[in-house]
């Protein structure tokens, strides 16, 4: 879990920058996590669903790919959330006969405890550890496993990384599953505006919840004194980038104080707070990421709009 230090840190150096930033993991609080459910459902977010659809038609061969034939492995998924669409992929081991042992990691404890209750229903064999905390965290928990392990990260959540640090990432998954483990790795591609806006700014206003909701948990845990309601959610494209970005833009001059902190934050009307933002990859932007983080593809899976796909990397 993002400790309390951790996140006053982030904060202050967030908010006094020249250009306003917070990071993404300040979404996932209770309130936030139960939000990015919501969102998973929408119509226009179709990652989830696209996702979801690769996982089902394709899980005995990605499941053959990840776990070998001998050998307890141990499967970690990073960002688990509840884990709604690896259930697929974890039945799928049972019926391959794999034995594995899943370790589910995420900064909030509510959804995991979903995900644990829900497997021990369905797959009453499976054995679940939870690890509550950061990616860092959960890839030294995995460290400590003596056996195969595997490593899921799906969502593609590797698009919320520059190039930088989306390669030194790649870099500790390498470290942390050995030289034999595999790698699933998530990805959402390059596709027409029309297509990829309206996912991160849908008509019911959940993505706009979604992201005023870190504006609520710095109120509550660090003291602020932010209205949500004085700032408007935005989501653009940035060319530049190949990234769908999340902007939270005050709609009027103000100030802002957080107490824990001991600093007043200025806005002007217009001025935003970048939130997150959602790389969209190109093929060739994937063979330099894997290259630059040494690792080989073995298996590639995708749908047939070619929307999304699933890495299998060793």
């Amino acid at each position: 879990m993002m400790t309390r230090t951790d996140m006053a840190t982030a904060v202050k150096k967030g908010l006094t920058a020249e250009r306003k930033t917070l990071p993404p993991v300040l979404f996932y609080d209770q309130r936030g996590s139960a939000l990015f459910e919501e969102i998973t459902d929408l119509a226009e977010y179709y990652p989830t669903r696209t996702e979801r659809d690769i996982l089902r038609a394709n899980a005995r061969d990605i499941a053959r790919a990840l776990a070998p034939r001998s050998g307890r492995t141990a499967v970690m998924e990073l960002g688990a959330g509840t884990a709604s669409k690896t259930e697929v992929l974890l039945h799928a081991f049972a019926v391959e006969a794999r034995d594995v042992a899943f370790l589910p990691a995420d900064v909030s404890p509510a959804p995991l405890e979903l995900a644990r209750a829900r497997l021990a229903k369905s797959l009453p064999k499976l054995t679940v550890t939870p690890v509550v905390g950061t990616h860092e965290a959960g890839l030294r928990a995995l460290r400590e496993w003596q056996g195969p392990r595997a490593v899921l990260y799906l969502g593609s959540s590797i698009g919320n990384y520059d190039a930088v640090d989306a390669v030194a990432l790649m870099r500790e998954v390498k470290a942390a599953m050995g030289p034999e483990g595999r790698l699933l790795l998530g990805v959402d591609r390059a596709k027409p505006l029309d297509v990829l806006l309206p996912a991160y700014d849908d008509a019911l206003g959940v993505t706009a919840a979604f992201n005023r909701n870190v504006l609520r948990r710095i109120n509550r845990e660090l003291g602020g004194t932010f209205d949500p309601e004085t700032f408007r959610h935005v989501a653009r494209w940035n060319d530049r980038t190949s990234a769908v970005e999340m902007h939270l833009e005050s709609t009027v001059d103000q100030a802002v104080s957080i107490a824990d902190l001991g600093i007043d934050v200025g806005f002007r009307r217009g001025e935003t707070i970048h939130t997150e933002s959602s790389h969209k990859y190109t093929e060739a932007q994937l063979e330099r990421l894997f290259a630059s983080a040494d690792l080989t593809e073995t298996a590639t899976f995708t749908d047939e709009r070619g929307w999304f796909s699933l890495h299998v990397l060793k």
